[in-house]
């Protein structure tokens, strides 16, 4: 049973995202992340992990789908290049502000106090989750309205400004034009438990510590840090 208070922030989240759930506990899991229950055992309902898994499985298809059609002369390497640009953690994380989603979202003490890259994962996390529940509550098409509505406009920005390019590679020819220094990578630190790791890794110009990014593969941080030098450098128009 959910409590009124609850209840009434579920129907004005609804206003904020534009959807009308069937089943409401869909979307109270949608929002609550794995701590809030750890402090709240009277909570009855589910944390959003599972739905940030089928949720992620549903935005891949539907941004895929919308970029075959959209860029029929695109080679699949480029395509999958732009996909990941769409729908990274900072893209994800941006969307959710902008519908105002931080309000909402039921955490730990501990976790609301965070507002910096660990919110960005939670916001980025609670996106896919919301498409999830609309996904089971409401199926595909009501899915892809919701990503369509919030992503697509960003995908003629990232081709024009070809924001889809490989961080690490770009850096890479960068640094060996202007340094005459080939970047190397080291992980500076792991947190988290096995299901939700983040490592944060720095780049180097010889001993220069460059910049840091965080990501929950290496591979992400390694790109996040890897942008974050390019912007240090002020390289970005280079």
């Amino acid at each position: 049973m959910i409590d009124e208070t609850i209840a009434a922030s579920l129907r004005k989240l609804e206003d904020v995202i534009g959807v009308t759930f069937a089943e409401k506990e869909l979307l109270l899991s949608a929002i609550t992340h794995r701590s809030y229950l750890n402090e709240h055992k009277e909570a009855t309902w589910s944390h959003n992990e599972r739905l940030e898994f089928l949720g992620d499985a549903v935005l891949e298809l539907v941004v895929t789908d919308f970029l075959f059609n959209k860029y029929p002369d695109k080679p699949e390497g480029e395509l999958t290049a732009v996909r990941a640009a769409l729908v990274n953690t900072v893209s994800l994380a941006a969307a959710s502000e902008k519908m105002g989603i931080n309000e909402y979202l039921l955490m730990s003490k501990g976790e609301a106090k965070d507002t910096g890259r660990a919110r960005q994962y939670i916001l980025a996390n609670s996106f896919e989750a919301f498409i999830g529940a609309i996904y089971c509550d409401q199926g595909y098409v009501a899915s892809k309205t919701f990503i369509a509505d919030r992503l697509f406009a960003k995908t003629d920005d990232i081709v024009n400004k070809r924001l889809w390019q490989d961080a690490k590679s770009r850096f890479q020819e960068l640094a060996q034009e202007h340094a005459s220094v080939t970047p190397t990578y080291e992980t500076l630190s792991q947190d988290g438990p096995d299901h939700d790791r983040v490592f944060t890794v720095g780049v180097f110009l010889k001993k220069e510590l460059v910049a840091e990014g965080k990501g929950r593969s290496k591979q992400e941080a390694e790109q996040e840090a890897a942008q974050g030098a390019i912007e240090a450098k002020n390289w970005q128009s280079t």
